[in-house]
């Protein structure tokens, strides 16, 4: 049986004994539930955030209200201020950070329905990604948090 993007991941992190925390927005918890499906994710998974509003991003993960006041909580400077901050915070080598509008509403000219950031972080590595998923709700989340997990698969080669 083909092995889930979440099993590669954890499997990947195990092998390199390394540790990887999330931080989401938008998926509202679907990276975390994704990965801690994988049996014996713990040694590798210590925990994860869900900050949906900007005051969660500031209180739990450290971003910059001036960031926010700036660039608004959908963009790439909160994304990696949302995974340095969930980094530092849980300790871990790695991070995953979402933040972006999964619809129906709530989207503008500027900032669609399906505009998502991606951040992933490990050591000194980042990449950061603009992304656009269409769908419902439900399935612009699913979209995001397989893009993100799999994001991180490569990063970690």
């Amino acid at each position: 049986m083909e092995k889930t993007s979440e099993e590669i991941l954890v499997e990947k992190l195990l092998n390199k004994n390394m540790t990887v925390t999330s931080a989401e927005s938008c998926s509202g918890g679907l990276i975390s539930g994704k990965i801690v499906n994988v049996a014996g994710v713990s040694a590798a998974f210590p925990g994860g955030f869900v900050t949906y509003a900007n005051e969660a991003k500031v209180k739990l993960l450290h971003v910059n209200e001036e960031t926010l006041d700036k660039y608004g909580a959908v963009s790439s400077f909160v994304a990696h201020e949302m995974a340095v901050g969930a980094k530092t915070v849980m300790g871990t080598d790695c991070a995953i950070a979402v933040t972006g509008i999964a619809g129906p509403d709530g989207g503008t000219k500027e900032k669609p329905v399906g505009l998502v950031y991606i951040a992933t972080l490990c050591g000194e590595k980042e990449l950061i990604t603009e992304n656009h998923f269409s769908g419902s709700r439900m399935e612009i989340r699913n979209q995001v948090a397989e893009k993100a997990i799999k994001q991180l698969t490569d990063m970690l080669g």
